[in-house]
């Protein structure tokens, strides 16, 4: 577990035990012109979110194993030990201690996080017991767990903070209880994110959209409210992951914010070349393993290498590492932690995938951004010819809008290419691409365009039209889920063209339906023959006139409608 701190520090690489070798004249000072340059960027400052811990510790696991480690907590502490039921005896001073607390059932239920923790056990008739509420006073809560168990309370990548899964592992025992007594008190932690549900895809009209920020969530910190989402800030740990994957933006990494990022990426980039570097690598590393991981290897690293820390390595996403290329890096690694290396590769998978196909399709060599580890990172500690005949990097800056800085890296990298092509098809997820429509099934019932979160799809007003803009697109599928015709399929790609993807275009159109009454438009025809369709046999379609009053608009239908019911009442007395 990590403990909350209350600032990140910035990275600083003025110890490491740098190698002298050069890839080329000048390559090594170069680097250190680049990493002066980058040690004076400053980062916006985030709001904190705070916690406090009282020092009352909940030990679940078998017996022996967690009242001994009761024992060695300090006695200041109130400690509570939920021991698995089993048929063993007590230990001794088990029964008359009324600190540690003993207490034999089955754990029901864990959730919280330091300081707000909440364990239920099963009572003997089967009723669930808030152990805190017993046992804790005056605040009912929890504000640290020691986990002995054989199977994990708490099964997130990224457990809560005031957690420690320590199972049978006797090392991250001695760990946790060295660590422990040192959380009592009020700790600070940045808070990561920011969230815009003006711009988010997840839902609309009770339909489900994008989920990709819940998938990638390592810490379970975000959960649906149904169109939008809610992020706990207090379970979040700042792993990016859900930043990375988001197609538009609307959740977003606070600290260092996007453009804080990219300008120190920039300004780290000028100074290397404008200190005669180039063909620089950059190696994007993350606070904790991947810089001591890297530090360990500042030796064998040539002078072309630049290393640039991110608070997590999954919170640099698409936007980074194209913008990186565009400022003129000859390749980008992700150097993946030791602790956490299984989930950050799956999270960023699909988005290197992304990333190849962006760059492939403009004739960019394959490989040119990927992930490093511990044995792939002796790749980047062998020297690379110096390179020549670069294009000239890119000049532009960024705010915090994620699709518009990878509109500015694609147009730049685009223009340079070698060899660009129109278009390139995408993999499946991808948050760009066309919505196709069957124009046979569609009935312009418009019934995508009240579900799209981005307005890629637009209706034509007065005009039975469908419109699509692809530079909007997020691929969401919502539009795909409202269409009650099935007429909507995804396509996901990239036009490079800016002016050919922001240009409207019109996926389907018909003349209008006019009232058969009054002659004003109300519907189109398809949506009339799909209609008479359904209503075969219906007593609404069974003679002429039900039929006639079916073609009015809504105004002429309850005058005609009337106009019966009044003449009806005169011939027969009845309505």
């Amino acid at each position: 577990m990590s403990t909350p701190a209350t600032d990140i520090d910035a990275p600083v690489y003025s110890d490491w035990a740098w190698s002298d070798d050069t890839v080329a004249a000048g390559q090594s000072g170069a680097r250190a012109a680049a990493l002066a340059a980058l040690s004076t960027m400053q980062s916006e400052p985030t709001s904190l979110v705070s916690y406090q811990s009282r020092g009352c510790v909940l030990v679940i696991g078998p017996l022996d194993a967690a009242w001994s480690a009761a024992l060695q907590l300090p006695a200041s502490m109130r400690r509570v030990v939920l021991a698995e039921p089993g048929e063993e005896p007590l230990p001794d001073g088990a029964r008359e201690s009324e600190d540690p607390v003993l207490v034999r059932a089955p754990l029901a239920g864990l959730r919280g996080h330091l300081g707000e923790f909440i364990a239920e056990a099963k009572g003997a008739g089967g009723e669930t017991i808030d152990l805190a509420a017993l046992y804790v006073s005056p605040k009912p809560r929890f504000d640290l767990v020691l986990d002995l168990g054989r199977t994990p309370a708490l099964a997130q990548v990224r457990p809560p903070l005031g957690y420690f899964r320590v199972g049978r592992d006797t090392d991250a025992l001695r760990s946790a209880l060295a660590e422990i007594p040192d959380l009592v008190g009020e700790f600070e932690k940045p808070r990561f994110f920011n969230y815009d549900p003006a711009i988010c895809a997840h839902g609309r009209s009770g339909l489900r959209g994008c989920t990709r920020c819940l998938d990638a969530c390592s810490t379970g910190a975000i959960r649906s409210l149904g169109d939008l989402i809610e992020v706990d800030p207090y379970l979040c740990q700042g792993d990016g992951g859900c930043t990375t994957v988001c197609p538009s933006g609307a959740i977003s990494y606070a600290y260092p914010p996007p453009r804080d990022l990219l300008q120190a990426l920039k300004a780290m980039l000028v100074a290397y070349r404008e200190a005669g570097g180039q063909a620089p690598r950059v190696l994007l590393h993350d606070a904790e393993g991947g810089h001591d991981l890297l530090r360990a290897h500042a030796a064998q690293l040539p002078g072309d290498v630049l290393p640039l820390q991110v608070e997590e390595i999954t919170a640099a996403g698409l936007d980074v590492w194209l913008s990186a290329m565009a400022y003129g890096a000859d390749r980008v690694g992700l150097l993946l932690g030791t602790a956490r290396a299984d989930h950050e590769a799956s999270t960023l998978a699909l988005q290197l995938r992304i990333a190849e196909s962006l760059m492939t399709g403009m004739g960019h060599a394959p490989g040119r951004i990927g992930t490093v580890d511990a044995a792939s990172l002796a790749d980047w500690c062998t020297p690379e010819p110096a390179q020549v005949g670069h294009a000239p990097p890119a000049g532009f800056d960024t705010h915090n809008d994620k699709r518009a800085t990878l509109r500015l890296a694609l147009a730049h990298l685009h223009r340079t290419a070698p060899a660009p092509q129109a278009a390139v098809a995408l993999p499946a997820g991808a948050p760009f691409g066309e919505v196709r429509v069957d124009t046979a099934a569609c009935t312009l019932c418009m019934g995508c365009v009240s579900v799209c979160p981005s307005h890629a799809l637009t209706d034509g007003g007065e005009t039975p039209r469908l419109d699509f803009t692809e530079d909007l697109c997020l691929q969401c599928g919502l539009c795909e889920r409202a269409c009650p015709e099935q007429a909507i399929t995804l396509a996901p790609r990239f036009v490079y063209d800016f002016e050919v993807r922001r240009q409207p275009r019109v996926l389907n159109e018909e003349e209008p339906f006019c009232c058969v009454a009054c002659g004003e438009p109300f519907a189109t025809p398809s949506v009339m023959e799909k209609m008479a369709q359904r209503l075969q046999g219906h007593p609404l379609w069974a003679d002429e006139a039900t039929r006639a009053r079916m073609q009015m608009c809504g105004d002429c239908r309850v005058k005609d409608m009337m106009r019966a019911d009044i003449a009806k009442f005169r011939d027969t007395g009845t309505t």
